[in-house]
């Protein structure tokens, strides 16, 4: 480097040192702000974060409420994924998801050592037998109840019962005591709770998942009941494995146009097999949604809860996105899920009031059956 090279990077160095001083200076805070003792940091923390955990676990157990009822009124309708359930949620400190287990002894008492009940479905076996959050488990029918995987460990058992009574011995404010449970079966579908602002669910045909802020939105667990029946609806008739089979049939018509356009001598690179692949994934889509919207309704009815008014939460969905109202591309436009949802409840409301089966109704040119026949085989 020659000399007066190396002098002009050393002066261009320099303004660059002294410009980025004075603009630090310029656009730095001015106001003398308060100190913050870590301490109280640390408790602000804390505080926080066990309100955090109450508050998904509350959201946790209203959604077992609704989601018991709904498996346990369709078992019929999970094509022989049904087992036997007590409704109960219980784990210790270890059992916790990673975040939550630093605090989760100080915030829900749960217990470093034995299982801890978290929920109780409120029209669960469990309930029924009178066992209830805060009670630690120490037995079924005199085995150990493990004090790590204890919700696995619970369902496995009670799975494998079946529906014989189980002796449960619980410990109460330090006493001992036994209870009967009865397990019922219901469809063993998994309906998992997931912290996420985006107000969504989804159902990847092996599990149900919903997000926290669709209970938020949901003011009424009616409302919630038609979300959770919509995605066991989506499981229940095989919507997946549909669009998973128009996927490849797309991909095979796609895939046919490349090779016999190469076969002229020119490549596509694909571009056929791919657009039709996805065209076939997203065929029949707003159908599907439709149909899960109007199944899962029954759904909800079965288990008991009043369907009239629950349409306004597409209203609510509205509202937290502007464009649903008038754009949707895999899902039906919210004032079509509303419309539907109410000729949905009155169609459900004439059939109780006379005293008809709760079976939607479906298209004969499809299944080659009368629906009168198809009511009478399907009769809950």
């Amino acid at each position: 480097m020659s000399a007066p090279f190396a002098g002009f990077v050393y002066v261009r160095w320099k303004i660059f040192l002294v410009a980025t001083g004075l603009l630090c200076a310029a656009c730095g805070p001015i106001s003398k702000l308060p100190p913050l003792p870590s301490a109280e940091v640390e408790t602000e923390r804390r505080k926080q974060q066990s309100d955090q955990i109450r508050n998904y676990f509350g959201q946790l157990s209203r959604l077992d409420n609704v989601a018991f009822r709904i498996r346990v009124a369709n078992r019929d309708d999970c094509r022989g994924w049904a087992w036997a359930q007590i409704g109960m949620n219980a784990g210790t400190v270890a059992s916790m998801p990673r975040k939550y287990r630093s605090f989760s002894h100080e915030a829900l008492s749960i217990s470093w050592t034995q299982a801890t009940v978290l929920s109780v479905a409120e029209t669960s076996p469990a309930a029924a037998a009178g066992i209830k959050p805060g009670d630690h488990l120490l037995t079924f029918n005199n085995e150990p109840v493990p004090g790590s995987r204890t919700a696995g460990w619970i369902g496995a058992f009670v799975r494998y019962n079946g529906e014989r009574p189980i002796q449960v011995l619980v410990r109460r404010d330090g006493v001992d005591e036994t209870h009967t449970v009865v397990p019922v079966l219901a469809c063993a579908i998994p309906i998992e709770l997931k912290t996420d602002s985006a107000p969504n669910a989804f159902t990847t045909g092996d599990e149900i998942v919903i997000h926290s802020s669709i209970l938020r939105l949901a003011r009424t667990d009616a409302q919630l009941a038609l979300v959770v029946g919509h995605e066991l609806a989506h499981a229940n008739l095989g919507h997946l494995s549909k669009q998973r089979t128009n996927a490849v049939l797309g991909w095979a018509s796609g895939a046919a146009i490349d090779v016999g356009i190469m076969l002229g001598g020119i490549s596509t690179g694909g571009a056929f097999n791919r657009a039709f692949t996805r065209a076939g994934a997203q065929a029949f889509s707003v159908a599907f949604e439709r149909e899960a919207d109007y199944v899962g309704a029954y759904y909800a009815a079965r288990a008991g809860y009043e369907l009239a008014g629950a349409e306004e939460i597409w209203r609510a969905f509205s509202l937290e996105s502007s464009d649903s109202i008038r754009i949707a591309a895999d899902h039906p436009v919210t004032p079509v899920r509303f419309v539907q949802m109410q000729k949905a409840a009155a169609e459900i409301a004439d059939k109780q009031r006379r005293g008809l089966p709760l079976v939607p109704e479906l298209k004969s040119a499809e299944t080659g059956v009368e629906p009168e026949t198809i009511t009478r085989e399907n009769n809950h």
